[in-house]
């Protein structure tokens, strides 16, 4: 069990014991690795296909061209707001009372197969405040039980449940791309709110539905990566992997420079820190706490600064947030082409004066009607999401023509939301895109953990369709809100 096969990635000898679906998965992740290209190559396929549409469909194309101008620095806010939500996720992760919390949780479980169970349900409910908080804190959890060897614990198996906050339940919770757009006017598209307004959480993840949802996928997240765990002999560690799980914490060097005083003093911290509690007081007094947390430029701040008092001094912080501005360069160069993806579809006009989101709007309320909707779109989007891992991004590409169909077949519009969050997680359990943070901090490949992601994925899929069937048929449609 410690000889490590250079060809799969795992020891030697363990592909037979993982059993078929398993086996089928590290087939398609080894597919994926070698053929998937980067996913800005997604995107800039996506936008020529749908210029192509576009003019198929009877729009000039300098008229395309301009949408495309037009559109590019649409979404200039959302981008920056969702590359913080990024790096503040990271800033708090990375803070000594972070890695001092952890040491504290690694205790906790008793066996390896309990430890690889635990792991799933801390990254799952870390999710539900930002998902790039549940990746960096999950990966260093991993890493801190895989120290304690008396666990025998199963290195790939606790990576996988690692990922579970963001393969499972991440867009149900406060950093969902989809619900913040939507809750949040100015971040947008002009064409999109002039379609369905304002949706606020309260019409999106903060439904019952939505929570009852994320309970029970919680729940089978947790059963599945306990009961999938090998145990005893079967369990290949990190040290059969010849992985080094110290946890480096980086410290800061000596002072050398007078001007480098205030660097490494909290004086700062603490007065920037009082300035934002005196604003948070004003914030959350003079409205409800659910119309202030829906405020994305709030929920940024609000992490951002905890992750400053973390860290304590700005030096400290400084460099976390220099460690974690490379993980945003998916979203800064993405985002401004799903801007023009999205002003093309919606506001390039073809023939009959239609544009190419109500062509794909008609054809979806032509294919199914007011109850089948949901598992529709479901479907449609989970198979997307293979293609493009992009969560904020891809709904923006969706939204234009699923919300115009949901307006004509009459389905609940936040639930129509909520059906892309639950089904957008659907394909992140086997796409190798997302998880890259976790595989890096681990030293891991994908290869490594979907074979236990892709039984969660054969698992969740007919639950999640069920509930989004389920649920729809508890909401009445409401018409759009306009402030």
């Amino acid at each position: 069990m410690s000889t490590r096969s250079l060809e799969s990635g795992t020891p030697a000898g363990d592909s037979a014991e993982q059993g078929y679906m398993a086996r089928l998965a590290l087939g398609f992740t080894a597919w994926a690795e070698k053929w998937f290209p980067d996913s800005f190559i997604f995107v800039a396929v996506a936008l020529v296909i749908v210029a192509a549409g576009a003019m198929i469909n009877g729009a000039g194309p300098m008229a395309v061209s301009k949408q495309f101008g037009l559109g590019f620095w649409s979404l200039i806010p959302f981008t920056m707001q969702m590359a913080f939500v990024a790096i503040s996720g990271y800033v708090v992760a990375s803070s000594p009372p972070a890695a001092r919390l952890i040491e504290k949780l690694a205790a906790v479980p008793k066996t390896g197969r309990g430890a690889v169970g635990f792991v799933a349900l801390i990254s799952i409910l870390a999710s539900m405040l930002n998902w790039g908080l549940s990746l960096v804190f999950g990966s260093l959890l991993v890493k801190a039980l895989a120290g304690r060897r008396e666990l025998r614990m199963d290195y790939r198996a606790a990576a996988a449940a690692a990922y579970l906050g963001l393969g499972a339940t991440w867009a149900l919770g406060l950093s969902s791309s989809a619900a913040q757009l939507h809750a949040n006017p100015a971040s947008l598209p002009p064409a999109l709110f002039k379609m369905v307004g304002i949706i606020p959480f309260t019409e999106t993840i903060f439904l019952w539905q939505s929570i009852a949802m994320f309970v029970v996928l919680l729940i089978i997240s947790v059963a599945i990566a306990w009961s999938s765990a090998p145990i005893g002999n079967k369990a290949v560690t990190a040290q059969d992997m010849a992985i080094d799980v110290e946890i480096k914490t980086a410290t800061l060097p000596q002072r050398d420079r007078p001007g480098e005083w205030l660097e490494y003093s909290p004086l700062l911290t603490v007065i920037i820190v009082a300035l934002t509690l005196g604003w948070m007081v004003d914030e959350f007094t003079s409205k409800s706490w659910i119309t202030a947390i829906s405020g994305l430029n709030t929920y940024n701040l609000v992490f951002l600064m905890l992750g400053f008092v973390l860290h304590w001094k700005p030096k400290s912080f400084l460099n976390a947030v220099s460690k974690a501005v490379p993980t945003t360069s998916g979203v800064l160069i993405q985002f401004p082409f799903y801007g023009s993806i999205t002003a093309i579809m919606v506001s390039a006009k073809g023939f009959g004066g239609l544009a190419l989101s109500d062509q794909i709007a008609h054809f979806f309320v032509a294919i199914s009607s007011h109850d089948t909707f949901p598992v529709v779109m479901g479907v449609y989007s989970a198979i997307l999401g293979l293609f493009i891992p992009s969560g904020g991004g891809k709904w923006l590409l969706e939204a234009p023509y699923i919300m115009q169909a949901a307006i004509e077949l009459k389905v609940h519009l936040g639930w129509t939301v909520n059906v892309y969050n639950a089904a957008e997680a659907l394909p992140n359990l086997i796409n190798p895109f997302w998880m890259l943070p976790l595989l890096g901090i681990l030293s891991l490949k994908a290869r490594d953990i979907v074979g236990y992601t892709f039984l969660q994925l054969l698992l969740h899929l007919p639950v999640v369709l069920f509930m989004l069937w389920l649920f729809a048929l508890t909401l009445e449609y409401r018409p759009p809100v306009f402030p």
